[in-house]
């Protein structure tokens, strides 16, 4: 069988993680990315995005690594009227907006998008939906961090002003030991967390900055913030690493008996492992026939898989 050729959108953080880790994948190779920049550094070939149409025969699946905040919602549009999708948009409050509508316009054109593949949407999401059904009516709580959350701080680096910007998100410890006991209550994430800022502007912008990010809805309003501004020389320093990670626990009770179950990521540089995941589900796209959107939570286990189903049965049931 030919390998997929999968063809980048976007060359930032993510998009240098998924050239590097296709070159691990024994099913896939690289296409080609699209950029607006005529050249990158990069041996892949690099096609200009507002030619997307016209390279769809040389590419079955794109991934696109574009940002949450505003360029997915505006782009992915218009890129799933021409060719496959896979994309990694994580305002999770918007996620059934972004898929309705690129279900339709999937259906229109004849072609399948994934969306909100990654690690939260994304693997969080399967094990919520799972350890909910395994345990109906049991408490369930999300802890993000202690790590870099990509989607907030691409949000930060939105504001007018911003020249960097990184944002942290730090779970509570006593919220965690509470939600593993069963203890946790009517706890909502937002409790949970700290949400921590690094940003380096001009200091006369800085008013105007933090009030932007305090009352940003959907990714800061709400949460606890902490909005620290430091000089340039200091975020290189000490702000350019991307760690993350989380737990989902879910605690029910079976007849008396406390059942806890617990999902744990621990991530070296988050943008890998988000490339990782968008990768295994560029493998259901090209695999999907009906053309339309899908969730993580739609897609079959086994078509993200480079092996075959025979042999995944015979290995992991």
């Amino acid at each position: 069988m030919a390998d997929i050729r999968i063809a980048i959108v976007g060359y930032g953080n993510l998009g240098k993680s998924v050239e590097k880790l296709i070159k691990a994948q024994p099913d896939m190779t690289l296409a080609g990315i699209f950029s607006r920049r005529e050249t990158l550094d990069t041996d892949a070939a690099v096609w200009p995005v507002a030619e997307f149409a016209d390279y769809r025969d040389q590419f079955d699946v794109a991934v696109l690594c574009l940002g949450s905040a505003t360029d997915i919602p505006e782009q992915a549009p218009e890129f799933i009227r021409h060719a496959n999708t896979v994309d990694t948009y994580d305002n999770h409050r918007d996620v059934p907006r972004h898929r309705a509508q690129m279900d339709e316009i999937a259906k229109e054109n004849g072609t399948v998008a994934v969306v909100s593949t990654g690690w939260d949407p994304g693997m969080f999401s399967l094990n919520r939906t799972m350890a909910q059904a395994i345990l109906p009516g049991a408490a369930q709580h999300t802890f993000w961090g202690p790590g870099l959350s990509q989607g907030h701080s691409d949000a930060l680096r939105r504001i007018p002003g911003v020249h960097k910007a990184v944002q942290y998100t730090i779970p509570s410890p006593d919220a965690l030991d509470a939600a593993r006991k069963g203890e946790a209550g009517q706890l909502t994430g937002k409790d949970a967390h700290l949400r921590r800022c690094f940003v380096v502007a001009d200091e006369a912008d800085h008013e105007r900055i933090e009030n932007e990010i305090r009352t940003m809805p959907d990714y800061f309003v709400g949460y606890e913030v902490e909005v620290n501004f430091i000089d340039e020389a200091t975020f290189d320093a000490e702000h350019t690493g991307m760690p993350h990670g989380g737990h989902v626990v879910t605690a029910g009770d079976t007849g008396g008996y406390t059942e806890t179950i617990e999902y744990t990521l621990e991530l070296d540089r988050n943008p890998d492992f988000t490339a990782a995941v968008a990768l295994a589900y560029s493998r259901a796209a090209h695999r999907i026939t009906e053309p339309g959107a899908y969730t993580v939570l739609e897609v079959a286990p086994y078509l993200i898989s480079p092996d075959s189903l025979d042999d995944l049965i015979a290995r992991d049931v």
